[in-house]
């Protein structure tokens, strides 16, 4: 086992996610970025979204890229009405760079965690 997954089983015995105010799931590959809002009352995955999903993206780093994820997937979890507060689970990565970058961008869009 890894340092992340290490990281990662550590965080989730303290994250999570209820109907009034779900956990937002981040995965992180090595060119592309996941992210999804999970009710872990019900075991469903409410809305998700990826850097894969949007055209828009081409000739950015991947640090911006995710900046705008968390913008745009943001904007769709504010648009649903009900969300307005969320769990950050930043899946055992450390919150610096993209992580980060996705974080600021949801808050932007009008998320609070």
């Amino acid at each position: 086992m890894n340092s992340r997954e290490r990281r990662h089983k550590r965080i989730r015995k303290r994250v999570y996610g209820t109907e009034s105010k779900p956990r937002l799931s981040v995965y992180r590959s090595s060119k592309h970025m996941f992210a999804q809002l999970i009710n872990d009352d019900l075991r469903v995955t409410i809305i998700g979204m990826s850097t894969l999903s949007l055209k828009s993206f081409d000739g950015q780093t991947k640090t911006e890229k995710a900046r705008k994820l968390g913008l745009e997937l943001g904007a769709k979890i504010v648009a649903l009405g009900k969300y307005k507060k969320i769990v950050f689970d930043r899946g055992g990565y450390k919150y610096h760079g993209r992580v980060k970058a996705l974080a600021e961008g949801l808050r932007e869009a009008g998320l609070e965690f």
